[in-house]
């Protein structure tokens, strides 16, 4: 039994080869220049200085600063995750729902926080808690960020969950009716455990989303890690605090990428000619 592929386009002819080879030889000079040019500035305003990046080799640097910001990103980045999923899933299934009263309401909710910048609704819960004093003062920075990254990567679950549901082939639903289940039942125990291993990567994706924006936290006072390191460079080596931080988040991230990545082959060689792994929808721009 052979696979069949299909292609949007023909394969490159010899031409096209070499037009494709000099563009990205072409692309990686630029880069380099732009690079050369760049840490060329740095060291005649002195920013290569060996003496401001030797700190960040510290014990204290690493104890007192970068540790207690990774672990404060870590566990607004945990707790939004875990809601997230909770609120994607309670809500995708809302807009799966025959019921018309729970589709509308649900639908409502998904689309309203997915077009709302993540940024303006931590803002807008770190003042409400902050007013309505339900929370100790000092964690409020926290259940702002939480809130906020909760309801609108929530509301991209949400679709992701109603995507891959949609995705499934409609014999998953027919033959869990023929048996003797119900509309509801099939959805539960049959489409969404294979809808959720078919988003598993963009799942993960979407968690890797998560982590970055937790880093928006630092508008209203969260200590991350992005407000440590502005705290700490404020003292004098800012360019290079924020440095370190981007340094940090590219490779938690690139790990979290990797993995998604690697998922996401190994799904699509576990499920091939089954289920497509699901992409996330279409966002509104975020502040």
């Amino acid at each position: 039994m052979t696979t069949r592929q299909s292609v949007l386009f023909d394969a490159p002819g010899p031409k096209a080869q070499r037009r494709i080879l000099i563009t990205n030889i072409l692309g990686v000079l630029i880069f380099l220049g732009a690079a050369a040019f760049v840490l060329k500035g740095l060291y005649d305003q002195g920013q290569l200085a060996p003496e401001l990046w030797s700190p960040f080799l510290t014990a204290d640097v690493w104890q007192f600063t970068i540790l207690p910001g990774l672990m404060n990103t870590f566990k607004a980045a945990a707790a939004a995750i875990v809601t997230s999923v909770v609120f994607g899933l309670l809500f995708g299934m809302g807009r799966l729902s025959h019921n018309k009263a729970i589709n509308w309401i649900s639908s409502i909710i998904v689309e309203f926080f997915r077009a709302v910048p993540v940024l303006l609704m931590m803002i807008f819960f770190w003042l409400l808690l902050g007013r309505m004093q339900i929370v100790e003062p000092a964690d409020t920075p926290f259940y702002g960020v939480v809130i906020a990254l909760t309801l609108y990567n929530g509301s991209v679950i949400a679709e992701l969950v109603r995507s891959g549901v949609h995705g499934l082939p409609k014999g998953q639903r027919e033959a869990g009716m023929a048996i003797g289940m119900t509309r509801g039942q099939s959805l539960r125990n049959i489409e969404l455990p294979q809808a959720l291993v078919a988003m598993l990567p963009s799942l993960i994706s979407q968690f890797v989303v998560i982590l970055k924006d937790s880093a928006l936290g630092s508008i209203i006072s969260y200590s991350e890690l992005l407000r440590a390191m502005q705290i700490y460079g404020s003292a004098g080596p800012i360019l290079q605090a924020l440095t370190v931080a981007a340094v940090l988040f590219i490779i938690i991230n690139f790990t979290l990428s990797w993995v998604a990545n690697w998922l996401s082959r190994f799904l699509g060689s576990r499920t091939a000619g089954k289920t497509k792994p699901i992409s996330a929808p279409p966002v509104a721009a975020k502040v």
